[in-house]
């Protein structure tokens, strides 16, 4: 099944086919092959093997790795899904990722260039946890990438961050408080 994928704005094709109990992503010339499974009710285990030969894996691209040919890695991500756009918050260890699955024919977007949005970031929990700080207020000005709310899950701090400048509209938690996955935390505004 082929898929358009919208990774913080970068639109990316992928393909996935089932084979027996494991799935083959096809992304570019990269290859590998997944094996998924649920370990919590956002959380899934993946275990990565790198289908390229070493004549097929471009020499860039095999420094990393995660492409390195015959490479085994083994992964544990977070979702969390915002019910009004409709993308999910994928962690892969404590950096969330926007993601939307054929998001622009779904709702509606024609272009195929990055995204920037002129909409309010919307910060939500990727996975069940605790408040433990929060590092702004209404009010204040924040740049991409600035930590905004930390939370603690799983025995570990995740701090969440803005995804582009603008200015913090909302704080919808307060420290302390327990949080379900896709719970809003923040909105940010942007200008």
């Amino acid at each position: 099944m082929h898929y358009e994928v919208d990774v913080n704005g970068e639109l990316k094709r992928i393909t996935v086919t089932r084979d027996g109990d494991r799935f083959v992503v096809i992304l570019g010339e990269h290859t590998w092959t997944v094996d998924a499974v649920q370990v919590g009710s956002h959380t899934l285990s993946l275990l990565l093997e790198n289908g390229n030969t070493p004549s097929n894996a471009s020499g860039a691209a095999a420094s990393s790795d995660l492409n390195r040919p015959g490479q085994v890695l083994s992964r544990e991500l977070s979702l969390a899904r915002d019910p009004l756009t409709g993308q999910f918050v994928v962690s892969v260890g404590t950096i969330p990722v926007s993601v939307g699955v054929n998001s622009r024919r779904r709702f509606g977007r024609r272009d195929d260039g990055g995204r920037q949005g002129t909409g309010p970031q919307r910060i939500v929990a990727p996975m069940p946890g605790k408040v433990v700080r929060i590092l702004g207020n209404p009010g204040d000005v924040v740049s991409q990438r600035q930590p905004v709310v930390v939370i603690e899950a799983m025995k570990m701090e995740n701090e969440l961050r803005a995804s582009r400048d603008g200015t913090i509209a909302e704080i919808l938690v307060r420290e302390g408080q327990s949080v379900e996955a896709g719970t809003l935390l923040a909105v940010i505004s942007h200008s």
